[in-house]
């Protein structure tokens, strides 16, 4: 297998503006209908664009964390947008180069330590390590997920490209885990019963419209026993509904109508304050019991919906029940964190060739080889690794075995793998499905570090190795690492695909010395485009 690829730079900045001109243009022919234009549109294969995207003009290396969470360079996320229209709320402020993040939200007025604190004293599970695993749905720039990671609750901020810009490039800027979606016409891609709470901080999420599908999607995705937790309008709607362009009547009506809703869900309210509102997903099966009921809506989802189907799969105006032979997925039956980290899931039962051994063996396996990686990489560890990626992980065990260090990992299971997603969020680890054929729902140059298990030898048939190597290019950030564990074969040819793409690239023993497999050491260079170079 040989690959003669040379990457044209000047060519390929051209290419990437009129390609971003072209997808405006398409962007509009999606129907504005549940904000359909804003899920994944990935274009047909005869569309790809063989190249690299060049940096901003004036681009830095960013910043360093912890101090990245309150501040970064202007010219890495040059959106002036939220800085002009929501000054007033203190999501970030520009001063000189840099952008500063001061903690506000539109909810959170005197900063997001003190919203998170309220939260706190509605919900004890935050305090002990019940609650591990959240999304926060319209996260802005991220301060609440932020926040968070010093409380050691891990935090997937999920905002959709619309006018408030690059939110979701904000949040990886900082340091702060976060993905690009949607909740709209399809599942998003997360399996179902995973988070420990989900929240929405006036998220502007017409939760009661279309018959509550989105509420749906939030059940779906929220292990039994987790909560909801949502901030803003119609809560509080006694005295708020003035600031909100209303009548206290349509309000009143509007949460009437939620809380309805949430209990035919089989939501209950656990707590309500000030401008918080919070509710738990029950655990009782008797109330999905009265869903069969056929003039009961939502109904229960039939036998034939795929639970943690999730991939491009349309939600359903239906409610997806617990499966009773689960006992130990609910919130409450979960080990506390860190316990729960290196405790094999019972959900682990359900992968083929999946066991209680096959686990503890897999987590094994991955301390041994976190320390070799160690040796060959002696950045990981240090602040210059930060946001990392295993594009293809089975139980988690790599981001497990890097739980101590200064950094957060995105674990990718393929859409066409075994479905071990949940496994992950059961220990406590975030992470998402995703095909690599197509483009990851993230912005140029957002992670540090992007980690590879016999990727190619798995899915080379389906995706063409050329354009998973440029995407990976394209997410990496500039001085950024890969590490490649692959067969001897296919490290050669990825080598010389990497030496086109401005890769400085090393072939190493794994840490058995074999033969048949080896380690690629990557390091992508920084350079800028010009006209004249």
């Amino acid at each position: 297998m040989v690959f003669n690829l040379s990457f044209d730079l000047r060519f390929c900045f051209y290419a990437f503006k009129f390609y971003m001109d072209y997808l405006i243009q398409r962007w509009k022919k999606y129907g504005l209908h549940r904000l359909t234009f804003l899920e994944r549109h990935c274009p047909p294969i005869f569309e790809r664009k063989e190249c690299l995207i060049p940096p901003p003009d004036g681009y830095k290396l960013p910043i360093r964390w912890p101090k990245s969470r309150d501040e970064c360079w202007y010219r890495n996320v040059p959106y002036d947008w939220i800085n002009k229209q929501k000054s007033n709320q203190h999501w970030l402020r520009k001063e000189g180069e840099k952008f500063f993040f001061p903690g506000g939200g539109t909810m959170f007025p005197n900063g997001v330590s003190v919203y998170v604190d309220l939260m706190q004293d509605l919900i004890p599970g935050m305090k002990d390590g019940a609650i591990r695993t959240a999304i926060d749905t319209g996260c802005g720039v991220a301060s609440w997920g932020g926040d968070l990671l010093d409380r050691g609750i891990l935090t997937v901020s999920l905002a959709p490209r619309d006018n408030h810009e690059a939110q979701v490039q904000f949040a990886l800027e900082r340091g702060i885990p976060a993905i690009l979606g949607i909740i709209s016409t399809q599942r998003l891609p997360f399996p179902s019963n995973s988070f420990d709470m989900a929240h929405c901080s006036r998220c502007l999420i017409p939760w009661t419209e279309f018959g509550g599908i989105y509420l749906l999607e939030v059940h779906r995705i929220l292990r039994p026993g987790g909560f909801w937790v949502l901030s803003g309008p119609p809560v509080n709607y006694e005295h708020r509904w003035r600031g909100w362009n209303t009548t206290i009547e349509e309000q009143r009506s509007d949460y009437e109508k939620l809380q309805e809703l949430l209990t035919s869900m089989c939501f209950k309210l656990y707590n309500k304050k000030d401008d918080i509102a919070v509710w738990q997903k029950l655990s009782d099966n008797s109330c999905y019991k009265k869903l069969e009921n056929p003039d009961i809506y939502p109904p229960k989802c039939d036998d034939g919906t795929e639970p943690d189907s999730a991939w491009y799969t349309p939600i359903r105006p239906c409610v997806v029940s617990p499966n009773p032979k689960y006992k130990k997925v609910a919130l409450k039956s979960l080990p506390k964190w860190p316990q729960r980290l290196h405790a094999a899931p019972e959900r682990v039962s359900d992968v083929r060739g999946g066991s209680d051994g096959a686990f503890n063996h897999d987590d094994s396996k991955w301390k041994t080889r976190v320390k070799h990686y160690k040796k060959l990489v002696p950045a990981i560890g240090t602040d210059k690794i930060r946001n990392v990626m295993d594009m293809n992980t089975l139980y988690g065990g790599f981001a497990a075995a890097l739980i101590d260090y200064p950094l957060w990992v995105m674990n990718v299971v393929s859409s066409y793998a075994a479905n071990t997603l949940p496994v992950v969020y059961d220990r406590g680890l975030i992470g998402t499905y995703h095909d690599w054929c197509e483009a990851f729902s993230t912005y140029p140059r957002t992670y540090d570090l992007l980690h590879l298990d016999g990727f190619f030898t798995a899915e080379s048939h389906r995706c063409e190795v050329k354009y998973v190597l440029l995407e990976m290019d394209r997410i990496l950030r500039p001085n950024g690492y890969v590490i490649i564990r692959e067969s001897s074969y296919f490290v050669e040819s990825i080598a010389t695909i990497a030496k086109g793409m401005r890769w400085g690239c090393r072939k190493e023993d794994t840490e058995y010395g074999s033969d048949k497999e080896k380690i690629l050491i990557c390091q992508k260079k920084l350079w800028y485009y010009s006209k004249q170079n």
